[in-house]
């Protein structure tokens, strides 16, 4: 792998790649440590560092911090996220969109890829002006003036367009992948904080002995390890189905017989299941806080949805501790929105009467299966029985940090979500430098 490396570090062009994405991290994380103009340094940590309302967590895990400390990159890249989620959905009942996303070729990814910016500087004011009317009445801010909301909320839509330029330039001029590679980056920087939760329980400022300390940091070592193991596992397994190819005429030539197969994953969505599902969780809770800033000191039934909604990333608002049935009932619901998300993904990307049409069409056959419906519902049942799998395996992994965090001392940074996207995208990332190198014929990662 060194050697690999080496050689990588060796070609101009790779090298080139690799030095500019560094320049563009290190853009990204200076602009992290960049406050909001407008806001009070001071009051912001101390309000950060006693207010406990469950809403930070995942965005300010993905975006490196910066959402506690208000940073311009405080949205993060979630607008964009939400606004590729919105087109794809769009893409499937309007068929202009449809059209351009199968049909358009270069010129129709062009034209998605704008209608997704636009969305995203829409998306991105929406969440500015929610972000400054939750937060205008904590006193984070200097003066609560139109003038300064105006501030807050541009600068906040101007650090969401910097990030997609970031992204948009690692993924044309670096090493690919950008969206993905600033999440990446974004989830890594909270390393630091899960080292020092093992110096807490070393020390027994956790309130635990070294012996106790000691067997819980060895206790989450060996978990991770088996959770990046499983990880991996689930997103390099595949289900090739064989498909022949009988002997056919090509213009003027006779074309033989072939045998090739249909590589179906084992996680075929990924983790855009669990994205669908933690948003449509928080959605609830964002919208309340907007609209009742104080909605954790109240009661009633906007309080209970409230509550119910921000269990799935905490189980305190402030000192108070949420009843065990709140994240009980939050984590039933999220197992199955997660299961349902990952059915619809899933068949939103492989549709099998389309595929077994194509098979049919150029003259295959799967051995032992009639083409047509049979074909199709062959493969229906194939993907079935792999997408049950794919979606409780999200499941598992996702309520993970839910469980883990009742464990007394324990504040991990690095849930299952997070193992998941980083895993994920680290895989992509050795898959496009191998291909760089096979492509310069020097031997890869996965020699």
């Amino acid at each position: 792998m060194f050697k690999t490396i080496k050689n990588a570090l060796k070609t101009p062009d790779v090298r080139k790649k690799i030095l500019y994405t560094l320049l563009l991290i290190v853009i990204f994380r200076f602009g992290c440590w960049i406050t909001v103009p407008g806001v009070d340094t001071f009051t912001l940590a101390e309000y950060m560092r006693t207010s406990n309302n469950g809403m930070a967590g995942l965005i300010d895990m993905i975006s490196g911090g910066a959402f506690s400390r208000f940073s311009i990159f405080a949205m993060s890249i979630s607008p964009y996220i939400t606004a590729s989620i919105v087109i794809q959905l769009l893409a499937m009942v309007i068929p202009a969109l449809e059209r351009l996303t199968k049909e358009g070729g270069e010129e129709g990814r062009r034209k998605i890829n704008k209608y997704t910016k636009i969305l995203t500087v829409v998306l991105a004011l929406i969440e500015g002006i929610g972000l400054y009317l939750s937060y205008s009445s904590t006193g984070i801010f200097m003066e609560a003036s139109f003038l300064n909301g105006f501030i807050v909320v541009i600068s906040l839509m101007a650090g969401t367009a910097l990030l997609m330029w970031l992204g948009d330039e690692i993924t044309n001029k670096g090493i690919g992948n950008g969206i993905s590679m600033i999440i990446f980056v974004g989830i890594i920087a909270g390393l630091p904080q899960v080292l020092g939760t093992f110096w807490n329980l070393l020390s027994g400022a956790a309130g635990t002995t070294f012996t106790v300390g000691l067997l819980m940091t060895l206790g989450i070592i060996i978990g991770a390890i088996i959770l990046v193991s499983g990880v991996v596992f689930v997103q390099e397994a595949e289900r090739k189905v064989p498909v022949q190819y009988s002997k056919r005429v090509v213009g003027r030539k006779m074309v033989g017989a072939q045998n090739t197969h249909i590589p179906l994953k084992l996680a075929m969505a990924g983790v855009m299941p669990i994205i669908f599902a933690s948003s449509f969780m928080t959605f609830p809770a964002m919208i309340i806080q907007m609209f009742a800033p104080n909605i954790a000191t109240e009661t009633g039934f906007w309080a209970v949805i409230y509550k119910f909604s921000i269990a799935t990333s905490t189980t305190t608002i402030g000192t108070e501790t949420l009843p065990m049935g709140y994240t009980i009932a939050n984590a039933l619901v999220y197992i199955l929105l997660i299961v349902g998300f990952t059915f619809f993904y899933t068949y939103a990307t492989f549709n099998p009467a389309e595929v077994s049409n194509n098979i049919k069409r150029n003259g295959g056959f799967i051995p032992g299966i009639r083409a047509g419906k049979p074909t199709t519902d062959y493969l229906s049942s194939i993907i079935g029985k792999l997408t049950w799998f794919g979606g409780l395996f999200l499941a598992i992994i996702a309520i993970l940090p839910m469980l883990v965090r009742f464990i007394p001392g324990l504040d991990l940074a690095f849930g299952g979500t997070s193992i998941l996207i980083v895993v994920g995208v680290a895989l992509e990332m050795v898959q496009q430098l191998e291909s760089q190198l096979v492509m310069r014929h020097y031997k890869g990662f996965l020699e």
